[in-house]
């Protein structure tokens, strides 16, 4: 929620005795200093810090979207309590998608997109945040035949990404507008593999939720971000996708390789799907809530 809630916030907890649980998903401002959208340490960042501030005192958990997140605003918010701070990430509530080989083709020939090479997809925000710069460095330099990209989405980087498109015309990339959710879900579905792209001057840690579309889909990840978010070691760690750094078009290439391998792919596929039932459904993240607020009323 935005920081500016905190009045509200209190004024509910005050009248109905409530406990306030703050589902964290964006650490501002910090992120807008990072982007070059805020000074830093100038009137504005000094403004909205102290209501940063005012909202963590006024929650009574504090849940984040990774162990990097609370790592990070117990570091630099030193008045919080270890035992305010949890994690509780990212949550849907997973859809068993099983499209036949004559299904994807169909999908994949309504949008015309190769029916012989294996797509890289990167959907959601095409805006600053996202350092799609380097994603179109990666199209650039990516000579593998056997992959083509799809980029799906809308944003403030959009027109540049067109003009990008235009100008060099790539035979192996498609841009496309973004599409409703659920013709975007069906397009999803008949895709090889999801991209993460995040901005390398990022100091937070990112965690986006792009990510779980991916893994509902059963498809393995490349996460291509700043060092200080730990989406690329999670995907590791669960052996369902890579992490890069932005800016490292070597790296990027020894995934692709990785992922050519069919024995490896089908053993990340499997792997994406079981991350999200273990980590990344509803269920756990009303049990976190659920559990705090009960043994508040203890």
């Amino acid at each position: 929620p935005p920081i500016t809630f905190t009045k509200v916030i209190n004024y509910i907890k005050e009248r109905d005795n409530a406990y306030s649980y703050l589902l964290l998903k964006d650490i501002f401002p910090q992120n807008a200093v990072d982007m070059g959208m805020l000074s830093s340490g100038g009137f504005l960042h000094k403004f909205f810090q102290k209501k940063e501030h005012k909202l963590y005192d006024s929650s009574d958990t504090i849940g984040c979207m990774s162990p990097a997140n609370v790592n990070y605003l117990l570091k630099h918010n030193s008045q919080l309590s270890t035992e305010k701070v949890e994690e509780n990430p990212n949550s849907i509530i997973p859809v068993e998608i099983n499209y036949t080989p004559a299904e994807k083709t169909a999908i994949r020939s309504k949008y015309d997109l190769p029916l012989d090479k294996k797509i890289l997809v990167y959907g959601g925000n095409l805006g600053k945040p996202q350092g799609l710069e380097f994603l179109l460095e990666v199209i650039k330099n990516t000579t593998k035949p056997n992959y083509h990209f799809l980029i799906v989405g809308n944003g403030t980087q959009y027109d540049m990404m067109q003009a990008w498109f235009n100008n060099h015309q790539p035979n192996h990339a498609t841009l496309m507008q973004r599409l409703p959710k659920a013709d975007y879900d069906v397009l999803l579905a008949a895709c090889d593999i999801g991209l993460i792209f995040l901005h390398p001057d990022f100091t937070i840690p990112n965690f986006p939720s792009r990510l779980l579309s991916y893994l509902e889909m059963r498809i393995p990840v490349i996460a291509v971000t700043d060092p200080n978010t730990d989406i690329g070691k999670v995907v590791e760690k669960a052996q369902c996708g890579y992490g890069v750094l932005s800016g490292d078009l070597n790296g990027f290439d020894k995934c692709l390789s990785k992922l050519n391998d069919d024995s490896n792919y089908r053993k990340m596929s499997r792997n994406a799907w079981q991350l999200l039932v273990d980590d990344y459904c509803v269920d756990r993240s009303y049990d976190l809530i659920v559990d705090k607020v009960n043994t508040s009323n203890r």
